[in-house]
């Protein structure tokens, strides 16, 4: 049985540096213009500079998206390591609650993002952005869960 939420843990948590990586600092090939957080200049990511805009606070975009992207990145070195996992597991949740409540909130960001920052422009995500916060959340709350505690020490 430990075997088994040992290797879940680990599933779990390398789809959670995944993912967090690639919001990141995208190691996959070509990325879509205003999407990775460390390397996009100033105003030209599109959650943040969305919901910059949306609540009149300017510091969003670069100052709170680069925040969140060191913070993704600290929750990634934790879940590598199977001693912090949980640590990580927690710290990924909050930031993923986080995201949920900015899509949620239409003041703030909403369920459908926009997918270009030019003016005149409509065009939206359908929501995806907002199903994969929902789904690295529930990834987050099963890791929580799942991975297995220290080891007791039999002979004691």
């Amino acid at each position: 049985m430990r075997g088994m939420r040992l290797l879940a843990s680990w599933l779990l948590a390398l789809f959670l540096i995944f993912m967090f990586l690639q919001a990141t600092i995208h190691p996959l090939p070509d990325p879509p213009e205003g999407s990775v957080k460390l390397f996009d200049l100033p105003g030209e990511n599109i959650i943040f500079q969305t919901m910059a805009v949306n609540t009149g606070m300017a510091w969003l975009e670069p100052t709170g998206r680069v925040i969140v992207a060191i913070l993704e990145l600290v929750a990634c070195f934790f879940l590598l390591l199977p001693p912090t996992r949980r640590f990580g597991a927690v710290l990924s949740f909050f930031i993923l609650a986080g995201a949920l409540a900015a899509h949620l909130s239409p003041d703030i960001l909403g369920r459908e993002v926009p997918v270009s920052l030019a003016p005149g422009t409509s065009e939206t995500d359908g929501g995806q952005l907002f199903a994969l916060a929902i789904s690295m959340l529930a990834v987050s709350m099963l890791l929580i869960f799942v991975h297995p505690g220290r080891r007791k020490n039999p002979f004691k």
